[in-house]
């Protein structure tokens, strides 16, 4: 792909220098907190960009950040949303040192937007999807955030529209990259389905239980309601979770809201057929009848016939799991999403 040329160096080669603000980030190698946005900085900085990274893992963060993600730690104890205020500003001072030297900030999360003002660099913000979210609830705090942005990146058309509504104009659809294989194997014997993620409302968890009750089920994940699927294995590390793609028959994404879908993403790198919700980013990702099974949101019954199906015809499960691999390769691989982002970049910079 080759490097991103901005700057003269003293070789006589020039090198872009990215400052990356985040809310969430991998704290060491077996954190799975932001694993996506350590994903893409690894990608971008094999491509030859100089890439620094700001997240709560080097700043004060006053108990906001990590454990169950920053919204749902307040819903848990609403009292943190006084530290919020002390929560930017010291993510803005260890912003303001990062990008001292860089030629562009990319803030991951709104949020993290606040801290990118702050270095007074060019500015391009990422939405995922719970950001969205609270946007929509409180819209005058973060429009002039995307209205001063000089580019908004989003990982699907749902999540563009967010954007647009909050004013942004130049915005960007990059899906997230996937790991890509070499070759994918057959699922375990008895087939079974797979769910991965955080165990929380948001994510239909309690549809996924009522769902799947009796169903052979292995559950990767934790969160607040780890009662109702007390199966799971809890968080894996990142190298840990593709053994799980490769045994399962079918990976489950049941959410009641989905940005993006990196779960889906990854199930579709590993050759697997998904059933999800069609919600969100999701209708992006799966093609109902041709690389899965979308199903309303919040209606257990229709998840169920669904996971039921595919359990059921090892035929349709293939020719489903093929196509969902095909389409990895061809849009979601990081060489893609990483080729769109440094254009982005260039356009911003100049």
């Amino acid at each position: 792909m080759g490097g991103f040329l901005v700057r003269d160096e003293p070789d006589g080669l020039t090198l872009m220098r990215v400052t990356v603000l985040t809310t969430s980030y991998p704290r060491n190698q077996g954190d799975v907190a932001g694993s996506f946005v350590a994903d893409a900085v690894e990608s971008l900085r094999a491509a030859g960009v100089d890439v620094s990274v700001v997240s709560p893992a080097g700043f004060r963060h006053y108990g906001l950040a990590y454990g169950d993600g920053i919204p749902n730690n307040i819903r848990r104890r609403p009292w943190l949303v006084l530290a919020i205020p002390l929560f930017l500003i010291s993510f803005a001072a260890a912003a303001r040192r990062a990008a001292r030297d860089a030629d562009l900030v990319h803030a991951h999360w709104l949020p993290s937007a606040f801290s990118a003002l702050a270095t007074r660099k060019p500015m391009v913000v990422q939405l995922w999807g719970s950001d969205a979210e609270l946007a929509r609830r409180i819209p005058w705090a973060f429009r002039p955030l995307v209205r001063r942005a000089g580019a908004v990146v989003v990982a699907s058309t749902a999540l563009a529209a967010d954007a647009r509504a909050l004013g942004a104009a130049n915005v960007h659809v990059v899906p997230s990259g996937v790991a890509l294989l070499d070759d994918v194997g057959p699922p375990a014997e008895p087939p079974h389905a797979l769910y991965v993620g955080r165990l929380s409302e948001e994510k239909g968890v309690r549809d996924l239980a009522v769902a799947t009750a009796g169903l052979p089920l292995v559950v990767v994940g934790d969160g607040p309601l780890r009662a109702l699927l007390p199966q799971t294995v809890g968080f894996v590390p990142p190298s840990e979770l593709g053994r799980y793609y490769d045994q399962a028959a079918v990976v489950v994404v049941p959410s009641r809201r989905e940005g993006y879908g990196v779960v889906c993403a990854e199930a579709m790198a590993h050759g697997r057929p998904v059933v999800a919700s069609a919600v969100g980013g999701l209708l992006d990702l799966v093609d109902d009848g041709v690389t899965g099974l979308l199903v309303p949101p919040g209606d257990p019954d229709a998840l169920r016939i669904a996971i039921d199906k595919l359990l059921g015809d090892p035929e349709l499960r293939t020719a489903m799991g093929n196509a969902a691999r095909r389409k990895a390769e061809a849009k979601l691989g990081w060489a893609t999403a990483t080729a769109a982002m440094l254009q982005i970049y260039r356009e911003v910079v100049a």
